[in-house]
């Protein structure tokens, strides 16, 4: 049985688990439901697991036939603070409120797949693998304190990974099956601003005998608009995002602050860096201007997720060749979601791409997104995801 045959052979184990881990998602670091699916689901295999300490994360070495490279497979298993709104005959989330909006259940599933295909042909392997199961993606930085916990050096301080790979699923974008995967910059780093504005509270009547933090507030929103499109090339853009804004409480009150935050993408080091410099300076300019305090905080999140491009070719060959040369394509843009995965492959060389898992009879073009209530995704691409997945490691040889 070839590799895509045994992938195949295992898709019911792995909807089974994929629907377990979608009925009872968990947020955050602390995953002990997930955690204990994972535990059970690698059980009997020859692996040497270990558990992380600031965060429910799984770590499973598998040893190779061989003394070459070790390889990383990764995959996220948090969820979404979402209501799911699941389509007809679809699984669907048991716990309000929570949902995997973001299609991590399947990837849980898809590295377990890899575990089992490529526990049977360990001694085709020509180094060892790392299983990376990580919490914590959506917003914690899960994948940094996994670094600190030591998963890039878990076979060994002697055998560090040589190389790191990660898939993620879409619910749009691409079509069932269809890998996407680009060179160089595939996600954007993700900052956040934060704005608090001081001023003076006063009668709604009398503005002139206050210090109106509102107005002041609205001009930064807008100015910052400004700042993007004529400080930064159109070809390293920067998108500014205000998500919220709150201040008062009353229609007749001058309130004593304003506040807002925003979130800043970008897609180069050197865009995330000019931008920390460039918004905070606009915001203080123009409280300064309307003689008011003000509190900024630039914080970076996320950094730009860049693919090697020697690394995103390998995916794409290996892709064609397992799959089927109609089934990858070169994405044409980078994407303005981030991921933090970015850790990684600013330590290692890798690459992070999409597999297409827009349900049958939706229109990728249309299909609801990732993190939407309503997003859905095909199960059907499981066995092709783990395949794929075992291939990158079956096939990295130095």
């Amino acid at each position: 049985m070839d590799l895509l045959e045994a992938a195949h052979a295992l898709q019911p184990e792995l909807v089974a688990l994929r629907r377990a881990l979608h009925a009872e998602p968990e947020l955050g670091l602390r995953l002990p439901l997930t955690r204990r699916k994972v535990l059970d689901a690698l059980d009997g295999l020859p692996l040497e697991v270990t558990t992380g300490c600031a965060l429910d994360s799984v770590t499973a070495v598998l040893r190779g036939g061989g003394d070459g490279p070790t390889v990383l497979l990764r995959g996220d298993m948090d969820a979404l603070p979402v209501h799911e709104r699941a389509p007809a005959g679809q699984p669907a989330s048991v716990l309000p409120g929570l949902m995997h909006a973001c299609g991590h259940d399947l990837h849980t599933a898809v590295l377990v797949g890899a575990a089992r295909l490529l526990a049977d042909r360990r001694d085709q392997l020509a180094g060892d693998v790392v299983l990376m199961f990580q919490p914590g993606e959506e917003g914690e930085g899960g994948a940094e304190i996994m670094i600190e916990e030591g998963v890039l050096t878990a076979a060994g301080p002697d055998r560090p990974v040589a190389a790191a790979y990660a898939l993620h699923v879409s619910s749009a974008l691409l079509a069932s099956g269809v890998t996407g995967i680009r060179p160089g910059p595939i996600m954007a780093a993700a900052d956040r601003l934060r704005v608090v504005v001081r001023g003076r509270g006063g009668h709604g009547s009398s503005p002139h005998a206050a210090l109106d933090p509102i107005p002041a507030a609205c001009e930064m929103v807008t100015a910052l608009q400004t700042a993007v499109t004529r400080t930064f090339p159109a070809f390293d853009p920067v998108v500014v995002t205000v998500g919220t804004f709150h201040s008062g409480d009353a229609h007749n009150v001058i309130p004593d602050e304003a506040a807002f935050t925003a979130t800043v993408r970008s897609f180069s080091p050197e865009s995330s860096a000019r931008a920390a410099e460039v918004l905070p300076r606009v915001v203080r300019g123009i409280a300064q201007a309307h003689g008011l305090d003000v509190e900024v905080a630039y914080e970076h999140d996320y950094p730009v997720t860049v693919n090697h491009p020697a690394e995103a070719a390998f995916v794409a060959e290996t892709a064609r060749e397992l799959l089927g040369p109609d089934r990858c394509t070169e994405l044409p843009d980078p994407l303005a979601g981030s991921e933090d995965f970015s850790f990684v492959l600013n330590r290692v060389p890798g690459a992070y791409f999409f597999l297409g898992a827009t349900l049958p009879g939706r229109d990728p073009d249309t299909a609801p997104y990732n993190h939407s209530p309503e997003a859905a995704f095909d199960e059907a691409v499981l066995a092709d995801g783990a395949a794929l997945l075992a291939a990158l490691a079956l096939r990295r040889r130095a």
